[in-house]
C-alpha cells in the first residue's frame, strides 16, 4: 500500500530544501552525506528518503526550485505593460529580493551545478539561459544598448556578475536596503553602452 502524504507535505518539503540549501552553501554537495542532510532537517534518514530517493535529488530541487522562482518573476514582468526599461529594473529588484531571501540557494546553484548527472545539469542550465536570454532581449530594446551579437550579450553578463554574487558581501540588514541596491544596478545598467 502507497504511503499517504501528510497535510502538511509540501511545507515540511520547502523546510528541508532550506536546510539543505544551507548546508550545501556551508560544507559543498561532496562534503554533505544524507546522515548530515536528515540531521540538519531534524528528520530521519527514511524520513528524507520518503521525500527525495536521493542527494542528487536534494541538490536538484534546491537549484530548480530558485530558478523556478526566477523564471517566474521573467514571465510576470515580460508579460507587463510596463516599458521597456521599467521591465528592465522590475527584474533586477525581483531578483534581488529573491536573491535576498535564497542567498544560500544561489550560492549552491552557482558553485554546485557540476554535481548533478548531465540531463538534469542541461534542465538547469536551460532555465538559467531563458533568463538570461529574456533580460539580453530587454536591454536590447533600451536606447543607446549595444547591438545585438556579442556586445549586447557581454552587457548582459555584467549585469549578472553585479547581482548573482551580491550573497558574498552583501548585507541585506546593512545601512543599503535591498530596493536601494536594485535601484542602484539598474541605473549603472540602463546607461547607455560605450
Amino acid at each position: 500500500m502507497a504511503r499517504t502524504q501528510a497535510a502538511d507535505y509540501e511545507a515540511r518539503r520547502e523546510a528541508m530544501l532550506d536546510r539543505a540549501a544551507e548546508l550545501f552553501a556551508r560544507a559543498g554537495f561532496q562534503g554533505a552525506s544524507m546522515a548530515d542532510l536528515a540531521a540538519a532537517c531534524n528528520v530521519s534518514k527514511s524520513l528524507l528518503y520518503h521525500y527525495f530517493p536521493s542527494k542528487e535529488d536534494v541538490l536538484y530541487e534546491v537549484m530548480t526550485s530558485h530558478l523556478d522562482q526566477l523564471v517566474s518573476d521573467v514571465s510576470e514582468v515580460v508579460a507587463s505593460n510596463r516599458s521597456d526599461s521599467d521591465k528592465v529594473a522590475d527584474l533586477i529588484h525581483a531578483f534581488m529580493r529573491h536573491y535576498v531571501g535564497a542567498a544560500d540557494r544561489q550560492k549552491v546553484l552557482l558553485n554546485e551545478l557540476n554535481n548533478l548527472p548531465g540531463d538534469r545539469r542541461a534542465e538547469v542550465v536551460g532555465k538559467q539561459r531563458s533568463i538570461i536570454d529574456a533580460m539580453q532581449a530587454l536591454l536590447g530594446k533600451l536606447p543607446g544598448s549595444p547591438p545585438s551579437g556579442p556586445r549586447l550579450r557581454a552587457h548582459t553578463m555584467l549585469l549578472f556578475g553585479m547581482i548573482n554574487w551580491t550573497h558574498t558581501w552583501y548585507d541585506p540588514a546593512g545601512p543599503i536596503a535591498p530596493d536601494a541596491l536594485a535601484d542602484m544596478v539598474a541605473g549603472l545598467i540602463r546607461r547607455p553602452a560605450k
